[in-house]
């Protein structure tokens, strides 16, 4: 993946991540998360790997748990994007 093309998947995948919400706290409560996932998403192409990281992610910083099947849901979204991104330039 060309350096453009990793800016583009990064700067989607961190809008996507800030829309989910998933606690309901504002976009401005997951920095930290964001950055982690979306460094891990980097060498994962495994939705089930990706959503397991997700929810790791988030348990350890809040302490409440996301169903897996929504970290499932999202996992595929962000591949989707990393994907989409090897094919825009």
């Amino acid at each position: 993946m060309s350096i453009l093309e990793n800016i583009k998947m990064n700067q989607a995948a961190v809008h996507l991540l800030a829309e989910w919400d998933p606690f309901h706290l504002g976009p401005d409560h997951y920095d930290t998360e964001t950055a982690d996932v979306v460094a891990a998403l980097q060498g994962i192409d495994d939705p089930s790997t990706l959503a397991k990281v997700i929810q790791e992610t988030y348990e350890h910083s809040f302490e409440q748990w996301i169903p897996f099947e929504e970290c499932v849901a999202i996992s595929y979204k962000l591949i989707a994007i990393k994907f989409a991104a090897k094919c825009i330039i």
